[in-house]
C-alpha cells in the first residue's frame, strides 16, 4: 500500500486463518510427482527450484532430476539442502528467490535464477506470464482454480500461520527483490554493544539490555533507502559514460558529484555536463537522520567543534519507549561513536507502552487512543499527568483506564483546597504559638527532609513513579491530613503568626517538590501566595536542599497517628460523636510525646498515664503500650461482652492451627528458620491478645455483677 521498502522491525506478525495448498510438481521424464505445500500459490509463477533435505530417505531417488513448475510449465532443478525441515508439509520446498528472504539465500547459495513477478502495487507483472495486472490475492484464487482444473492440487487444508503486516498500513507485507541502498553495520555495532554491556551507558530498567544485546549481536546491514516523496534525498548521482555504461558517485552536492565523476572516470568536460547527472529519487530512512539527533541538535555535523556541542555533548539522559530501542537508541549510540568517537548520552530511561483495556498498543490506525484535549478539559493537565505517572513504573506497560485520572484530579483538588484553607485563616500577631503547633511543625519539617532523601535516591535510580508516590503521600497524608488538621485554628478563632508563616513556608517547599509532576497547579498556587516577579517564578526556583532529620521525631509521630486512629476507631464503632470528649488512659511508665496533638485530634479531655486500665473500657495496643478509653453510658456492655467472646473464639481457633504446625516435627525440622520463627511469633502474639481479651471480659463481668 505504501509502495516502499520497510524495516523488519516495522512488520507486525499475527496468527491468521489461512489455507495450505498441496501442489503436484511433475518430475521431468517420469510418471511421478513431488508434492509441495504452500500458503502462497500465486508465487508458483516465480519458482526456480524445488528443495529437499539430503537426509530425507523418501526423495533420494530424485537427485539430479528436474520438475515442471505448474501453470508456467518451467523446468527447474531439484536441489538438496539441510535448510529444509523434513517434518514440515511434505518435506519438499518450492524455491522463489525473488519473494522470500530464505529462498533468496538458497538461490544465492545454489546459483538459482530470481524471477520478480510483482509490481510495486502488488499486481503481477509481465515476468509472471499469467494473471498480468491482477492483484496478488485475486491471482491466488485464479491460480488455485487453474491448478484444480489441471488436477495439480493434491489437497487443501485449513492452516494457521503468522502473517506479517505493515505497522503503518496494516497491509500484508510482500517480500520482493528491489534495488536498495544499504549501510554496513558490523563495525558500527561492536563499540555500541560494548558501551551498554559495560554500563558506560546505563539502561533503566536494566532488563532492556537483553533486548539490546539480542539485536546488536544479530545485526544486519541497514536498508537506508525508502521509496517516498518526502525526506532527505539520497546523495547518489547517476550518469551515462560515452560507452553507454551507467555509473554513479556519492557526494554531498551536485557540484561535488560532477567533479568526482569527471575525475574518477576520466570523462572529458566536453562530453559531460553537470546536467547529465541524475540524483537518486529515493529518500533516506527517517531514522537515518534521527540517529544523528544528539549531534545535529548542537550543529555538530556541520560545525563539529562549536562551543555548544563541546559543552553539551555527551548529553545526560534519554527518555524513550522500548519499541524503538533498536530503531533509535542503538543507532544513536552507533552514530555517536562513528562520528564523535564518544557515547551520545549516559542514561536511557524506558517508559512503558500505553495500551487499551484489550492490551493493544494505542495507535491512530486502531482509533483506540483517547482524546488528550478532552481528558485535560475533564481532569486537568496535571491530573492527567499524575494519574498516568502513578501507575506506570519504568519499562512496564500501562493498561489505560480513565478511572486512573480521577486519582490525579483528586490530588490536584486536595492541594488547591489545602491552599484555600490556609489563605482563609486570619492571623493574630500577639497570639502565642500552641504546643501542639510547635510539635507538628518540627515533625513535618523532619518528615519532608526524610522524604527528600528518599526521592533523591529514587530519582538517581530513575524510579519516577516511586518518587511521585512518595510526594503524593507526603502532601496528601502528612501535610493535608495530619499537619493542617493539627495547626488549624478552632472555628471562629485566629491563628498565631508563627504557625501561619511556617505553614506557608512549608507549602512553598512542597510546591517545589510537586512542580516536576504538576507544573501548572504548583506555579498557579506559587504566584497566588504572594506577589512575585518573573525572576521569582517557581519553574526556576531552587529545589529544596536535603537537611538533617531526626528519625525519632518521625517515629514518635507515627505512634501519635496510631493512637489518634485508635481513639477515632473506638468513636466510630461505638457511634460516639467526634464533638464528645473522652478520657484516654495509657498504661505506661514513660510520658508519651505529642500529647497535646493527641488531645486536639482525638478530642481527648484528659490524658492519664501509668494507671491500671479501668473495668469498662475499650483497649488497644500501640507497640507494647496498652491504651484504654472508658465507655460512656451509651455503650451496650452486653454487646461488647459478646463481641469479645467471639474474638477470643476466633483467636483460639487460629492458635490451634499454629500449635498444630509447631507440634509437627517434620515442619519444624524441614521448614526454613525464618518461617518457623514467624509461626512462633504468631503463637506468642495470639496468646498475648487472648490474655488481654480474657482480662477485659473478666472486668466486664465483675463490673456487671
Amino acid at each position: 500500500a505504501a509502495k516502499t521498502a520497510v524495516s523488519d522491525e516495522e512488520v507486525i506478525y499475527t496468527e491468521e486463518n489461512s489455507k495450505l495448498y498441496y501442489v503436484k510438481y511433475k518430475v521431468v521424464g517420469e510418471n511421478d510427482f513431488v508434492i509441495v505445500a504452500t500458503t502462497r500459490p500465486e508465487t508458483i509463477l516465480g519458482d526456480t527450484a524445488v528443495c529437499i533435505n539430503p537426509n530425507d530417505e523418501r526423495y533420494k531417488h530424485l537427485k539430479g532430476k528436474r520438475v515442471i513448475v505448474p501453470i508456467v510449465n518451467r523446468e527447474v532443478p531439484i536441489i538438496f539442502d539441510e535448510y529444509v525441515e523434513m517434518d514440515f508439509g511434505t518435506g519438499c520446498l518450492k524455491v522463489t528467490p525473488a519473494h522470500d528472504i530464505n529462498d533468496y539465500e538458497l538461490g544465492v547459495k545454489h546459483n538459482l535464477q530470481s524471477i520478480d513477478i510483482f509490481n510495486d502495487d502488488g499486481t503481477l507483472n509481465e515476468a509472471a506470464q499469467f494473471y498480468v495486472g491482477i492483484d496478488r490475492f485475486e491471482a491466488r484464487k485464479l491460480s488455485v482454480e487453474d491448478l484444480k482444473a489441471t488436477d495439480l492440487i493434491f489437497k487443501i487444508e485449513d492452516y494457521k500461520n503468522k502473517v506479517g503486516r505493515s505497522e503503518r498500513t496494516n497491509s500484508v507485507i510482500e517480500p520482493k527483490l528491489s534495488m536498495q541502498w544499504f549501510l554496513k553495520m558490523g563495525n558500527l555495532a561492536k563499540p555500541a554493544l560494548e558501551t551498554v554491556e559495560n554500563d558506560t551507558i546505563k539502561f533503566y530498567p536494566a532488563k532492556f539490555k537483553n533486548t539490546y544485546r539480542h539485536w546488536m549481536e544479530n545485526i544486519k546491514d541497514w536498508c537506508i533507502s525508502r521509496q517516498l516523496w518526502w525526506g532527505h534525498q539520497i546523495p547518489a548521482y547517476y550518469f551515462t559514460l560515452p560507452t553507454g555504461e551507467t555509473k554513479f558517485v556519492v557526494a554531498e552536492t551536485r557540484e561535488k558529484a560532477y567533479e568526482k565523476a569527471v575525475s574518477q572516470f576520466s570523462i572529458l568536460n566536453s562530453q559531460f555536463s553537470i546536467d547529465d547527472l541524475r540524483q537518486d529519487e529515493d529518500c533516506l530512512d527517517t531514522w537515518f537522520s534521527s540517529w544523528l539527533w544528539p549531534i545535529s541538535v548542537f550543529d555538530g555535523i556541520n560545525n563539529p567543534d562549536n562551543q555548544e556541542i563541546k559543552y553539551y555533548y555527551p548529553t545526560q539522559d534519554l527518555v524513550t519507549a522500548p519499541e524503538i530501542i533498536f530503531f533509535w537508541v542503538a543507532r544513536m549510540v552507533m552514530a555517536g561513536y562513528a562520528f564523535r568517537n564518544e557515547k551520545p548520552f549516559s542514561n536511557v530511561y524506558f517508559t512503558g507502552i500505553v495500551r487499551d483495556k484489550l492490551g493493544r498498543k494505542m495507535s491512530k490506525s486502531l482509533g483506540n487512543s483517547p482524546d488528550p484535549i478532552g481528558l485535560i478539559e475533564k481532569y486537568g493537565a496535571d491530573g492527567v499527568r499524575v494519574g498516568i505517572l502513578l501507575s506506570s513504573p519504568a519499562g512496564n506497560d500501562l493498561i489505560f483506564d480513565e478511572d486512573l485520572l480521577v486519582q490525579g484530579r483528586n490530588f490536584a483538588n486536595k492541594i488547591w483546597n489545602a491552599f484555600r484553607l490556609i489563605k482563609s485563616w486570619e492571623t493574630e500577631h500577639n497570639k502565642e504559638i500552641p504546643v501542639e503547633n510547635q510539635e507538628s511543625i518540627v515533625w513535618i519539617k523532619n518528615k519532608i527532609a526524610k522524604t527528600i532523601e528518599q526521592i533523591n535516591s529514587d530519582f538517581k535510580k530513575y524510579r519516577i513513579s516511586d518518587v511521585l508516590m512518595s510526594v503524593y503521600k507526603l502532601v496528601w497524608d502528612d501535610y493535608c491530613s495530619w499537619f493542617l488538621e493539627t495547626v488549624k485554628p478552632p472555628f471562629g478563632e485566629k491563628i498565631d503568626t508563627e504557625t501561619y508563616n511556617s505553614t506557608i513556608s512549608i507549602l512553598e517547599d512542597l510546591l517545589k517538590i510537586i512542580h516536576p509532576f504538576m507544573p501548572f497547579l504548583s506555579e498557579e498556587i506559587w504566584q497566588n501566595i504572594k506577589e512575585r516577579t518573573p525572576q521569582e517564578s517557581l519553574i526556576i526556583a531552587s529545589y529544596p536542599v536535603l537537611t538533617a532529620f531526626d528519625e525519632k521525631i518521625i517515629s514518635d509521630f507515627e505512634m501519635t497517628k496510631e493512637i489518634v486512629t485508635g481513639v477515632r476507631k473506638f468513636r466510630s464503632e461505638k457511634e460516639i460523636s467526634p464533638k464528645e470528649t473522652v478520657t484516654l488512659i495509657a498504661k505506661s511508665n514513660e510520658k508519651l510525646p505529642n500529647t497535646e496533638i493527641i488531645k486536639k485530634l482525638a478530642n481527648v479531655s484528659e490524658f492519664i498515664f501509668n494507671q491500671e486500665v479501668a473495668q469498662s473500657t475499650h483497649s488497644f495496643l500501640i507497640g507494647k503500650t496498652e491504651f484504654a478509653v472508658p465507655f460512656t453510658q451509651s455503650v451496650d456492655i452486653e454487646a461488647e461482652k459478646i463481641k469479645i467472646q467471639e474474638e477470643i473464639k476466633y483467636l483460639q481457633g487460629f492458635l490451634k492451627s499454629v500449635n498444630a504446625k509447631l507440634s509437627n516435627d517434620k515442619f519444624v525440622n524441614s521448614a526454613p528458620e525464618k518461617v518457623v520463627a514467624l509461626e512462633k511469633k504468631k503463637q506468642t502474639d495470639t496468646l498475648e491478645k487472648i490474655a488481654i481479651l480474657e482480662e477485659k471480659l473478666k472486668a466486664f463481668c465483675e463490673n456487671n455483677t
